[in-house]
């Protein structure tokens, strides 16, 4: 769909036929998007520096969804859009070894800089590109970066008793077919919404507020994510 067909910013690509790669896919956070993708429908292969650990991760979702394991160059290059969901210790490597395979890809980068204090719980980093998003986008010229899906609990994801996730997403970005594009992929998870959320210099803010969230949840033993009114 081009710009001039879309009349209201609720128009979205059809995105059912993407193919669905997640650096760091190992983890909780990568695991359980992978799961709910799977679940749309999507293939998805899981990345990690391992091969073997990879095929772990998309074993443990079971066999009867589409999901595989493969090393991180494997994962992002056979991938229509790749999501990176690695540690933020190793955020920048991962990325600068990989610029070649994700070159002209959609990359959704949902990591959160954080760090944690006994007795003061979660909090923001500082980055020096000014977000996670931000220092994606200089390491990967080439490529279409996204920030997304920062605000979605690892454990609903992967909670097979969970049938929906009842939440927004805020996407940000400059490239509007590719923020229309990761909008319609979250949309494709029951009760998920992606919600335009400005361009990629606003993705500090989004990004620390997910100590706020973790503050809220450990407080009220909550798994509380963000919906927006009026929207």
């Amino acid at each position: 769909m081009t710009e001039q067909q879309q009349k209201t910013p609720y128009d979205l690509p059809d995105v059912s036929g993407l193919s669905i790669g997640i650096l760091g896919g190992t983890g909780d956070q990568g695991k359980g998007l992978a799961r709910r993708f799977a679940l749309a429908g999507h293939r998805v292969t899981i990345g990690s520096r391992k091969a073997e650990r990879a095929q772990a991760a998309a074993d443990d979702l079971g066999a009867e969804l589409p999901v595989s394991g493969a090393e991180n160059p494997v994962a992002a290059g056979r991938s229509d859009v790749v999501v990176v969901a690695v540690p933020w210790e190793g955020h920048k490597a991962t990325l600068e070894s990989l610029r070649a395979e994700l070159a002209g890809k959609i990359v959704v980068d949902c990591v959160n800089p954080l760090g944690f204090e006994k007795g003061k719980g979660a909090f923001a980093l500082p980055v020096e590109e000014g977000s996670a998003a931000e220092q994606a986008a200089a390491v990967l010229p080439d490529s279409r970066v996204v920030a997304a899906f920062h605000h979605v609990s690892a454990k609903l994801l992967l909670d097979p008793e969970v049938d929906g996730m009842e939440l927004d997403v805020l996407v940000l970005g400059g490239d509007r077919e590719a923020t229309d594009v990761v909008q319609a992929l979250a949309g494709r998870i029951p009760g998920m919404r992606g919600v335009y959320g400005g361009r990629l210099h606003n993705a500090h803010q989004v990004e620390a507020f997910t100590a706020n969230l973790i503050s809220m949840n450990r407080r009220y033993k909550a798994h509380a994510g963000l919906r927006i009114t009026d929207v």
